[in-house]
């Protein structure tokens, strides 16, 4: 690794553990003035925010990124609206530092509480979504923790503008700058730089594709909350209500492609499908969507067949892979066998096989008659997340700020002796 990378990075990370040691002390008070302040500043510095992006957008396009990727990196005035928002909401919440998570007295004498606390300095690392950087700084400062942001080169002008926000709103509040950095290169020697900082570094929160995951856990000396790939599947039970199925699996698939929430793969009961035939497929096919059916739904006209390899597959584009399941009891088997843990949901009119759903599987967000593009900290009313968590320690599902603190006991006692 270039020695510059290294050094640039050891330096941000001693920055950042300084600016944690200030921040675990800092009122309520001040951290939300920081984050209205930073919601102020978006607002104010919208028309920088839209150049800046639009120069991302033209190098995007350039290099032959995908649609959906370009929707990832497209912000307008609602998307810079809708930031400044989650800021506000972020600023509205109460503090997670220093709730008293648990207290007991024990027959010692000792009183014992368990109290939430920052967890001190983070590395997030994220590719072409430049809200992040907004979102992730906003989290990181409500949960008293220093950050070091790592964006994508594809979003590197906008990140950059919408930084230059967080950092307006850390002076107004006489906070230090250090609390939230944005790493200023694009050399990919910084990210091996960040996963070695261990010591410096507390934990990496990696926000992106396969393999930008797969890098970061095969590589990092720190620890890591995973967000894995969403994919995400929809079962529709054979008492699936039909207008609720049809509603749901057009917006789960089309309302977004290019977010972790997005379905991917649509399993269908047979019983559904002998009562209500290829509504739904028909319906997707009629919104432009590549469905790559297997079995007898290939026999749709207009649907592909699907390969193997299409199931257990993040599109992030008009794209579905389905097929037909004899009951619950597949379709969790499926889930099990090709879910990458994010988000599934079921649709269906019979409360039993719902909690057979819930039970069957251990996904971090299961849903019940509800489209999975609500895999969402703002849509769970955390403000903004940092991302949806798919491991099973620590923060799982919408990582928002409660789950960026860990805790800590203060033990009492009078002069008390073992």
């Amino acid at each position: 690794m270039p020695q510059d990378a290294a050094e640039l990075i050891h330096d941000m990370a001693r920055a950042a553990r300084e600016a944690a040691l200030l921040l675990a002390n800092t009122s309520a008070e001040r951290k939300h003035a920081a984050l209205i302040s930073a919601a102020d500043a978006m607002r104010a510095g919208e028309d920088a925010i839209l150049i800046a992006n639009a120069e991302d957008l033209v190098a995007a396009e350039a290099k032959g990124l995908s649609p959906a990727m370009l929707d990832r990196l497209t912000l307008d005035s609602g998307r810079i609206a809708a930031m400044s928002e989650g800021l506000r909401a972020i600023a509205e919440q109460p503090d997670p530092v220093g709730r008293v998570l648990a207290e007991w007295d024990r027959p010692n004498g000792l009183h014992i509480r368990r109290v939430a606390t920052p967890i001190g300095a983070l590395g997030v690392i994220y590719e072409s979504r430049p809200n992040v950087t907004a979102d992730a700084g906003a989290l990181a400062l409500k949960s008293g923790n220093a950050v070091i942001l790592r964006g994508g080169s594809e979003s590197s002008n906008s990140s950059a503008a919408i930084h230059a926000c967080m950092v307006q709103g850390l002076r107004a509040a006489n906070l230090p700058a250090a609390a939230i950095q944005l790493v200023p290169t694009t050399d990919r020697a910084a990210v091996g730089a960040m996963l070695a900082a261990q010591g410096l570094i507390d934990v990496i929160i990696p926000r992106g594709g396969k393999n930008l995951v797969a890098r970061v856990q095969a590589e990092a000396r720190v620890p890591v909350f995973a967000h894995l790939e969403g994919i995400c599947h929809i079962y529709v039970d054979g008492a699936a209500d039909p207008d609720k199925a049809g509603r749901v699996v057009m917006n789960a698939k089309t309302r977004r492609t290019g977010v972790c929430g997005a379905a991917e793969c649509l399993l269908i009961d047979w019983r559904y499908y002998t009562k209500y035939g290829p509504a739904l497929i028909e319906a997707l096919l009629a919104a432009g969507v590549e469905v790559r059916a297997e079995g007898e739904l290939a026999k749709v006209p207009g649907t592909t067949r699907a390969r193997a390899d299409d199931f257990g597959r993040e599109f992030l584009d008009m794209i579905i892979a389905t097929k037909l399941v004899d009951g619950v009891g597949e379709a969790i088997e499926h889930i099990r066998r090709h879910g990458s843990g994010h988000t599934e949901a079921i649709l269906t009119e019979d409360a039993g096989t719902a909690q057979a759903f819930f039970d069957g599987l251990d996904s971090a967000i299961l849903m019940h008659n509800a489209s999975t593009q609500f895999a969402d900290g703002g849509e769970f009313g955390m403000g903004a997340e940092i991302g949806i968590a798919t491991g099973k320690l620590h923060a799982r599902g919408p990582v928002g700020a409660e789950q960026l603190t860990s805790f800590k006991y203060l033990v009492i006692g009078d002069g008390t002796v073992r």
